[in-house]
């Protein structure tokens, strides 16, 4: 299949994906992944190197806008109880996830690593919209889960950062560079709003893109991974884009209209079904693998601090979607897990963004909301992921 047919193919994927996303009322990104395993498991679709770097780049800038969404008031407000409870969910599934992979699967150690990583994750998208959707944004549960989702996914983009750095001089130059731009851009991309925002052509949207792809750039010559530095990047400005939320709607309008698409559906076209079926068994380890041991690290604490809603904490701490598809993209990429692992991995991540949202909203849904904390907002848009 040629570039020209491929890309004829992609878009048309993408236009239904948003239209089965609005019928049914799921995340596209959860149909874009599908939609992908059907585009390559049954279209003949295939990574192309312009695909690859495209979904490459909507990676980076999914964390981006994950680090953008934290509302650092609520983070201090609640900061002991987000904190332990955000901390545990990733250890117990990282831990968990990596011992059980080697030495129950006989999985390789960076093999191994990545299956804790991308398990560790819980789904800020997916938690920001359960929480707007059932009213619960503007109570201490709801806060409580937004910033322990902050916690979590922080230790998962440490970790992919640093267990897979391979040191060398120019390591040293891509740190320098990242600390230099997240010191640096939040104190003048107010002016640069300020000076040329407003305008069709965006220019603060392409600085932006410009800032990520040179952190891009540095992390590939260090032999370094941009998704730590844009994870914290995204939370330096975050401030920013609460004073500006009509900047940070268009920005979130050009991500997931153009950009983060051809992320999900080329890690859909890796998933390979044939793989998928004779793994079976495997996801059913990997899913339980994932819930139990969440559980076991959230679950008490979520009963002492949230005692009234202590399943339902820690169901909704138990999704996952971004960051585990971000993380089983860079190991597959990286030739550190085979296409039959990425799958099971994918695989695992889809299902419990849904699974555990489902018995949480279906069984577990407070009753009644609890009092709204004073002085402190929230965002109030849907997070399109």
């Amino acid at each position: 299949m040629d570039d020209q047919l491929i890309s004829l193919v992609l878009w048309a994927l993408i236009f239904v994906a948003s239209f089965f996303s609005v019928e049914l009322g799921l995340s596209v990104a959860i149909i874009e992944i599908s939609l992908g395993v059907i585009g390559g498991n049954f279209l003949g679709l295939h990574p192309t190197p312009w695909i690859s770097y495209l979904a490459g780049f909507g990676g980076i800038l999914l964390t981006f806008l994950a680090g953008a969404e934290v509302d650092t008031q609520v983070m201090k407000a609640k900061l002991k109880e987000s904190f332990l409870i955000g901390a545990v969910s990733f250890l117990f599934p990282f831990l968990g996830a990596m011992v059980y992979a080697h030495y129950l699967l006989d999985w390789s150690w960076p093999a191994s690593k990545i299956a804790g990583i991308a398990l560790s994750t819980t789904s800020l998208a997916v938690v920001y919209a359960v929480l707007v959707e059932t009213g619960l944004t503007n109570t201490e549960l709801g806060k409580i889960l937004m910033a322990a989702t902050f916690f979590t996914d922080l230790g998962t983009a440490m970790a992919l950062s640093l267990l897979f750095l391979e040191f060398n001089w120019f390591t040293l130059l891509f740190l320098g560079v990242s600390i230099v731009l997240i010191l640096v851009i939040p104190r003048i991309y107010p002016w640069i709003c300020r000076r040329y925002g407003d305008r069709v052509i965006e220019p603060e949207i392409k600085f932006l893109f410009l800032v990520l792809v040179v952190i891009m750039f540095f992390a590939k010559v260090g032999a370094s991974h941009a998704i730590l530095p844009a994870f914290v990047l995204g939370l330096a400005m975050s401030n920013s884009f609460m004073e500006n939320r009509k900047l940070q709607r268009r920005l979130r309008v050009v991500a997931f209209a153009i950009i983060t698409p051809f992320f999900f559906i080329n890690g859909g076209m890796n998933i390979s079904l044939k793989l998928l079926l004779v793994n079976s068994g495997l996801l059913v380890q990997m899913l339980l693998v994932k819930q139990v041991t969440k559980i076991a690290g959230v679950y008490p604490l979520a009963k002492k601090y949230l005692p009234e809603n202590a399943m339902y904490t820690t169901l909704l701490m138990s999704t996952g979607l971004t960051m585990g598809t971000i993380s089983s993209v860079f190991g597959l990429t990286a030739g550190l897990i085979s296409q039959a692992q990425f799958s099971v991995l994918v695989a695992t991540v889809v299902l419990s963004a849904i699974i555990p949202t489902f018995i949480a909203q279906k069984w577990f849904e407070p009753a009644y909301e609890l009092p709204e904390m004073n002085g402190l907002s929230t965002n109030s848009e849907n997070l399109e992921e």
